[in-house]
């Protein structure tokens, strides 16, 4: 780990001229992601900016708008919130399955939103990828069997956050702030695929950015939602496929929907073939593998993942029927 400044803002409004816009800077959380990636020399970073430092960035709280949760609530506020857990379960669900009990006491949800991927190429500091600056995606030729199966190209790597699927299902806006002020988006806008132009990130955060809040619409009648992880080990891993689905139904009869896989793609993918299948429909099993089978049409498996298209399959169709079970 190289030499840095560690700075102790008192303020919020300090945080964007203190992160300057030279990439040098960093903001530190609960640090669960980004000291690993300084550990193994991946970051180098000349100054980090603590957030703890700052008061109230943690709070969540509901009025008849919805819910805003603080950027520094930690995964273990979120999973044990009453409101979140009666009327946001995705988002419990999503919280309470991120690696270990000990890591959600101080990983908080900004972080987890903005944590980078988990490709052991990327991972390894020997290894100079398209991702960090490099000519080539490994992935391409090499092991890939965690990798993407949608939108991957220049790179293949698979967004690491579970709580992302869940957000971005539930209609989250994102609150971020920078040199220039406040700004309020969709999360789903958030998250960026690789370019050729731009291979490097995973969101539209600049260099002196961060987000401050997540707001959730007040939920609508008869909307159930839900979280989905299939992984190889039962505690403390990354999702191999995961799906947040938030369905507002009427009987069986599904009146609207989001689905959102996770675990296949650069960022949280939205189904739009299952979508649109489920829609309007009365939900069967038959159906339900109907938009399965919709949800994989436009897969592109690599050498060793495409056990990724079976499995993302079977889960459309268990979060189909599951949601009028």
């Amino acid at each position: 780990m190289e030499k840095f400044s560690y700075i102790n803002p008192a303020r919020l409004e300090q945080v964007p001229g203190l992160l300057k816009d030279d990439w040098q800077s960093k903001v530190i959380a609960g640090g669960t992601d980004l000291l690993g990636e300084m550990k193994d020399y991946i970051e180098s970073p000349k100054r980090l900016i603590n957030l703890k430092s700052i008061p109230g960035l943690d709070q969540i709280s509901a009025d008849d708008g919805g819910l805003t949760i603080g950027a520094m609530a930690t995964l273990t506020d979120i999973t044990e919130h009453s409101e979140i857990q009666k009327n946001y379960t995705a988002l419990a669900e999503a919280a309470g399955v991120v690696a270990s009990p000990q890591i959600r006491n101080v990983g908080t949800l900004g972080g987890n939103l903005c944590q980078r991927p988990r490709c052991w190429y990327y991972r390894d500091p020997d290894t100079d990828c398209l991702k960090k600056g490099g000519n080539m995606c490994y992935a391409l030729s090499g092991l890939n069997k965690y990798n993407a199966i949608f939108g991957g190209g220049p790179n293949y790597i698979v967004h690491p956050s579970d709580t992302a699927p869940a957000l971005v299902a539930l209609g989250a806006e994102v609150t971020i702030l920078g040199a220039g002020g406040q700004r309020t988006i969709p999360l789903e806008n958030f998250f960026i695929l690789p370019t050729v132009a731009n291979p490097y990130r995973e969101n539209i955060l600049e260099p002196n950015e961060i987000i401050t809040q997540i707001h959730l619409p007040k939920p609508i009648a008869n909307t159930t939602s839900f979280y989905i992880k299939l992984r190889e080990r039962s505690s403390f891993d990354f999702a191999l496929v995961s799906i947040a689905g938030v369905f507002q139904t009427q009987g069986k009869k599904c009146q609207d929907l989001s689905l959102i896989l996770g675990g296949v793609a650069p960022a949280p993918w939205r189904s739009n073939e299952a979508e649109q299948v489920l829609r309007g429909q009365v939900i069967s099993d038959d159906l339900g593998e109907r938009a399965g089978k919709a949800a994989v049409k436009n897969a592109d498996p690599m050498s060793d993942n495409a056990y990724k298209v079976t499995l993302t399959q079977n889960l459309v169709k268990r979060a189909a029927v599951m949601a009028v079970s």
